[in-house]
């Protein structure tokens, strides 16, 4: 029972996709607008915000769907034309691999800003941006390998506990 409190938790998480859904509408009707007066390198940043709200945006669903399927409840929706393709093969494991790489793309959407327009931003603020999207990758590596070790070590406990949402018995 004490699972269906993280319900408020997703429902919250998709408030917060519809406001990342204003601030893209927002971003495209600035850069509609203002179009004839921006430089290529004001466009390419104005895209690179647009593509950083839609990665961001693609992170909360995977939480969402991703999380509420894994800790919730299972959605139903085997063998619907609608279906995402990872959602059949997403456990704890992968969640937290795809969330990383998600993290690790947002970051490069912002270290690709940060380069383009480096009169921006300090040497210290790029030098962080840069140790932080290492540590992203490096923690993305561990965990993957901390994973895969585990299903490779452990594989009887492993699917007993990680299963796919559609081959677990229902709560």
């Amino acid at each position: 029972m004490s699972r269906w409190l993280q319900v408020p938790l997703y429902l919250g998480l998709i408030v917060a996709q519809a406001v990342y859904v204003f601030l893209f509408l927002k971003e495209v009707w600035h850069l509609l607008s203002h179009a004839t007066g921006l430089d290529e390198i004001s466009v390419m940043l104005a895209v690179l915000g647009l593509i950083d709200v839609v990665m961001i945006s693609n992170l909360l669903i995977m939480v969402i769907v991703g999380g509420y399927e894994t800790f919730v409840s299972r959605l139903g929706i085997e063998g619907h034309p609608d279906e995402p393709e990872w959602l059949d093969h997403v456990n704890a494991g992968v969640l937290k691999v795809k969330l990383s790489m998600a993290l690790i793309s947002i970051s490069s959407i912002h270290l690709l800003k940060t380069f383009i327009n480096p009169d921006q931003h300090t040497t210290h603020a790029i030098m962080w941006q840069v140790i932080i999207h290492v540590s992203f990758l490096v923690s993305a590596l561990v965990m993957a390998w901390v994973d895969r070790l585990t299903t490779h070590t452990h594989p009887a406990h492993f699917h007993e506990t990680h299963a796919p949402a559609a081959s677990r018995p229902a709560a």
